[in-house]
């Protein structure tokens, strides 16, 4: 089984943690992914690992396909495919409203096709070939890479919904989901089908202090269910009668007691936390419903990083 870890670990910097990388590899773990929000862009910090750990496949979880011009996109992941060849995979998504308007200032308009567009383009240019076309959404005018992959990397789609979801399954090497219980991947699979990748980043606190991961828990709950498309994913996924009273605290302006409207059944569900074992046990259940690669997202959340990693890794069973 594959067994990934997400990067950079939050509260450390990456100087610190690049040491971490090659014995995370001793430790069994087979993947790195990043992601991009607000933190570390999503190529360097592989860039980091492809040297301190060359047996680790790599993958980015997501890229968001509006904040970077298509053949930036294109050099970016052809420069990680250089640097590991055969070992970097490229996950591109249509991030959300709050990254892409309210951060970098670009319209968050028309996602599916955005996606599906850059997606053609990008099989196109890392295939060597020179795009010379006008998408639905964007325009490439005589764009060919300098330095072309010898090996062109998967592409994955970040999806949610069945549109994204088809969407993976029908022009790209398969999905990364997020944000979803064990349960859910039963419900999300299906709509991408038999043969594909199936990355699922999924949020872990190996502590027993379960009071305390339900009240901070309620907080990152509450930050990310709020913004829309994650709003939708949850009322296609039948979660609506249980977030119901949040969303309606967000939609009048208060926050505090939309957090203290998640249910602690929500909080269970979507973030895996226990003992050691009992995290490892939970993250099998992703497995058995479908994911191919799950990949850890350490929460921070009163733990050393150091040590949870350890206790979380294959070596550790």
């Amino acid at each position: 089984m594959r067994y990934g870890m997400s990067l950079p670990l939050e509260g450390v910097s990456l100087a610190e943690q690049r040491e971490w990388f090659a014995e995370m590899a001793d430790l069994g773990y087979t993947d790195l992914w990043s992601s991009e929000a607000n933190g570390t862009d999503a190529f360097v910090p592989l860039a980091v690992a492809a040297e301190r750990a060359p047996t680790l496949q790599l993958g980015t979880a997501v890229v968001p396909a509006y904040t970077r011009g298509p053949g930036l996109i294109a050099m970016s992941a052809a420069t990680m495919a250089e640097v590991a060849p055969g070992r970097f995979t490229l996950g591109i998504g249509s991030s959300s409203q709050v990254i892409v308007e309210q951060w970098n200032d670009i319209a968050f308009e028309d996602p599916y096709r955005k996606v599906r567009d850059m997606v053609r383009f990008l099989k196109l240019a890392l295939a060597g070939e020179k795009v010379d076309a006008a998408f639905d959404t964007f325009t490439v005018r005589g764009f060919r890479l300098a330095r072309p992959v010898e090996n062109p990397p998967p592409i994955l789609v970040g999806a949610l919904r069945p549109g994204m979801l088809h969407l993976a399954a029908r022009e790209a090497d398969g999905a990364i989901i997020n944000w979803l219980s064990a349960d859910d991947v039963s419900r999300v699979v299906p709509e991408v089908g038999a043969g594909k990748e199936i990355v699922a980043r999924i949020f872990v606190c190996p502590t027993e202090d379960t009071e305390y991961v339900r009240r901070v828990g309620r907080l990152l709950v509450n930050s990310y269910l709020n913004v829309p498309v994650y709003a939708a994913f949850h009322e296609w996924l039948g979660r609506g009668p249980l977030l119901e009273q949040m969303w309606e605290a967000w939609r009048n302006g208060d926050r505090k007691e939309a957090a203290n409207a998640v249910p602690d059944e929500v909080v269970d569900a979507l973030i895996v936390h226990g003992s050691p074992a009992q995290c490892r046990a939970h993250i099998r259940r992703y497995v058995d419903n479908g994911v191919t690669v799950p990949v850890i997202a350490l929460l921070p959340f009163g733990i050393d990083l150091h040590q949870a990693f350890k206790d979380l890794s294959p070596a550790s069973q």
